[in-house]
């Protein structure tokens, strides 16, 4: 979603009619409010849309030769409409640049991920991470032979994988199981491997509900958690509690007619349902966190966030 949302904004900018700088930035910012309000949780798309401006606004800040149309000497900040098309060139090529560098950043966590798969693992996953995906199949690829479990969740049958991982094979067998049943196997498994929505400033992840509970119980069965995520994903919010990135509102039944449906804790509505599938796993739950630029510990994110945006 994040480099679906950057591409979106790069089509804008080709095409936007736009004059200034200024005017193009606030083009930018109006209508990446309008992706965000798109959809139910924008914490992924927020992370990269936001990154995103402020690359464009660093490349302008950088010094840069003169422009085709700056004879006269004249910087950026002239706006002459000669110097302005040289500009919005320069941010354009850019902004695919920027996105070329996010589409290759799945491939290069799989590069670093998959060593830590080794012949004879058992790998238990969650959710439908295309980087989780592109970490097995790196792993498949390289002629480690291990195991996963892929834990589904309660909309999926006992025989559903998302089109992410890669299918059963000789290669990698494969066992599935509802989300009661994760105690009781990751007694077989060797580690946990998720993907994220966001990785935020203390080194927490935001991902998929059930995702905390999962990194609980792994860590009362001393079982090592790894999240892989691109750093487009690096969002600059400090959640404390579930509450701080809108998760579930228990619901109470008072009365014995609406019982059905009732006091689950999911409120009515399919946008309702969906903007409350998130949760948040905190820092002390996370092995280790594996990114195109290499492999953190939770703690060391607030440095990359500064690194990334300063």
């Amino acid at each position: 979603m994040p480099v679906a949302a950057i591409e979106s904004l790069i089509l804008l900018l080709s095409h936007s009619p736009s004059s200034t700088i200024s005017e193009t930035l606030s083009l930018l910012a109006h209508y990446t409010n309008i992706l965000k309000s798109s959809v139910a949780n924008p914490i992924a798309l927020s992370a990269g849309t936001d990154l995103f401006q402020r690359y464009l606004i660093s490349s302008l800040q950088s010094p840069q030769p003169t422009y085709p149309g700056n004879k006269g000497g004249r910087t950026r900040g002239g706006d002459t409409t000669d110097d302005f098309q040289a500009i919005r060139h320069h941010l354009i090529s850019n902004g695919r640049l920027f996105a070329a560098r996010a589409k290759e950043a799945r491939s290069q966590i799989a590069h670093v991920a998959r060593q830590f798969i080794q012949d004879g693992t058992t790998v238990l996953t969650y959710g439908s991470s295309r980087v989780v995906g592109a970490v097995l199949a790196a792993a498949l690829k390289s002629h480690t032979y291990f195991k996963l479990v892929y834990v589904c969740d309660n909309t999926t049958t006992s025989t559903d994988l998302p089109p992410t991982l890669p299918s059963p094979s000789p290669e990698l067998p494969i066992a599935v199981i509802p989300p009661s049943a994760v105690a009781h196997a990751l007694s077989q498994v060797s580690m946990v491997m998720l993907g994220a929505e966001g990785v935020v400033e203390n080194g927490g992840i935001i991902s998929g509900m059930g995702t905390y509970q999962l990194g609980v119980l792994a860590k009362a069965a001393g079982k090592p958690v790894y999240v892989c995520a691109e750093s487009h994903k690096f969002v600059r919010i400090f959640p404390l509690s579930q509450a701080d990135v809108g998760g579930l509102v228990l619901q109470f039944n008072e009365s014995a007619e609406g019982k059905k449906g009732q006091g689950t804790g999911v409120e009515t509505g399919k946008e309702e349902k969906e903007k409350r599938r998130i949760d948040y796993t905190p820092p002390e739950l996370i092995t280790a966190l594996i990114t195109e630029s290499g492999v953190h510990t939770p703690s060391a994110v607030s440095e990359e966030l500064i690194k990334i945006w300063y």
